[in-house]
């Protein structure tokens, strides 16, 4: 009897962890084509900084396939929503092809937007509000946005900016309940949802070895090379961390060594974050099967396969 092949796999992890080659084998292994989950690996350009392993993507001679990496121009807002809208495109074509679409990738708002089906609409700009909410403290702010009711994920409210905008979508979708939104699109009815995690210190490791390759790739230059086109210093922040803090170097605001420390410090950080995101996934009902970064690769292949076999 054939074996049916799953709706969708996901592959996740912390960032360094191996994921995209992993999920490039797998994908192989089952004829699928892999679409990333990678908040800034959509922007053209960005490629060190953002991680682009193209090479990862050859298995055994042949290239598999990927979508929604460099679909957008440097100095472009992508969001979650964009990113569902592309995703839902992009699962649909996987799958008319009778192919495996498989998710990749460390962003937890873009994997969860997915795997829980969120309900989004492009909310936007609402000027007079944003007035209106200029004015108030951040408690304030709180407690306008928890008279909103329950959200439909877990909404970043550390920041002004980001506190402001999470009112504005939910006064937005509570003034036009059943508006048509990204719910309409096909989406993937369940995912073997597969997670690859280093130890503490193996990942420390990892993490420190793949940023002295990619500063010795050329991470400073490509950095240079936005800021030479025209991309504002200060749009640098919206890019994450690596753009950030050679940004500042550039600027004469760090040494080499002291930006050196702060990339390795805060990717670190990062990398704990996004685990601590994966374990919240855990508890709001997503079963992670977790493989350890420890196994060969061949190990972790044969573990994958028997999990999809079952699915």
């Amino acid at each position: 009897m054939e074996q049916r092949k799953p709706d969708l796999v996901t592959v996740l992890g912390h960032t360094a962890a191996g994921k995209t080659r992993f999920a490039a084998i797998l994908a192989h292994r089952l004829g699928g084509e892999i679409i990333s989950a990678d908040s800034r690996q959509v922007y053209r350009g960005m490629d060190l900084g953002t991680g682009k392993d193209y090479g990862d993507y050859l298995v055994d001679g042949e290239r598999v396939h990927f979508h929604l990496i460099d679909i957008a121009d440097a100095g472009e807002e992508y969001n979650v929503y964009r990113f569902m809208l592309d995703f839902k495109e992009a699962y649909g074509q996987i799958r008319k092809k009778g192919r495996v679409p498989v998710m990749c990738g460390g962003t937890g708002l873009y994997l969860e937007s997915v795997l829980r089906n969120y309900r989004l609409v492009g909310v936007p700009v609402n000027k007079a509000l944003r007035e209106e909410l200029e004015g108030k403290d951040m408690k304030t702010l709180r407690e306008i946005l928890a008279a909103h009711g329950p959200l439909h994920n877990i909404t970043d409210t550390g920041s002004r900016k980001r506190l402001i905008r999470a009112i504005e979508i939910a006064e937005y979708q509570h003034d036009r309940a059943g508006i048509s939104g990204t719910d309409d699109l096909p989406s993937p009815s369940a995912s073997l949802v597969l997670g690859i995690r280093y130890d503490r210190e193996n990942r420390r490791r990892r993490i420190t070895q793949r940023l002295d390759e990619r500063l010795a790739g050329g991470m400073v230059e490509e950095v240079q090379g936005l800021l030479e086109r025209g991309i504002p210093p200060e749009r640098m922040e919206y890019y994450g961390l690596e753009y950030r803090i050679i940004t500042r170097y550039l600027r004469k605001e760090l040494t080499f060594e002291e930006m050196h420390m702060k990339l390795n410090t805060a990717i670190h950080r990062f990398a704990k974050r996004q685990m601590t995101y994966f374990r919240g996934m855990e508890k709001r009902g997503i079963v992670i099967h977790w493989l350890e970064g420890e196994m060969t690769e061949q190990e972790k292949i044969e573990k994958a396969m028997a999990l999809c076999s079952v699915t």
